[in-house]
């Protein structure tokens, strides 16, 4: 039961991640202004935590 379970999410994330759901369209571009000298910084990490 796990490992069908496993299966099908590992296809379904295989499907979505190659562009099964058709080419990737760009957004269109917003209107706004952008502020100069303006930067953003940081560090994002991801993982699972076992407790």
């Amino acid at each position: 039961m796990i490992i069908r379970s496993a299966l099908a999410l590992g296809l379904v994330a295989m499907l979505a991640a190659c562009g099964a759901d058709g080419v990737p369209t760009r957004p269109e571009p917003k209107d706004t202004a952008r502020e100069p000298g303006v930067s953003v910084h940081g560090t994002v990490k991801m993982g699972v935590a076992y407790p």
